[in-house]
């Protein structure tokens, strides 16, 4: 993934843009990740997977329940 800098990132908005709609770029600020700069369709593929995965955790926990395989919340706090 490229880096850029906060200030490189406002100097080259537009080139900015253009390198995003190819691969994710990182933009750092006082030496720090602040950000990461994705196309829109990156951006929608990633939020569909977490979507995806949220379904199928609640599709797990469901049929975990059905089939009675629960722990006590206490037990398991305590366990900890």
């Amino acid at each position: 993934m490229h880096t850029l800098t906060a200030n490189d990132a406002k100097r080259n908005f537009g080139e900015l843009l253009l390198s995003a709609q190819r691969e994710p770029v990182k933009i750092s600020k006082n030496s720090k990740d602040a950000v990461v700069v994705m196309s829109i369709k990156d951006y929608e593929e990633l939020e569909a997977m977490k979507t995806d995965y949220l379904r199928h955790c609640f599709e797990s926990a469901k049929q975990d329940l059905a089939q009675g395989n629960v722990v006590d919340g206490e037990d398991f706090l305590n366990a900890l």
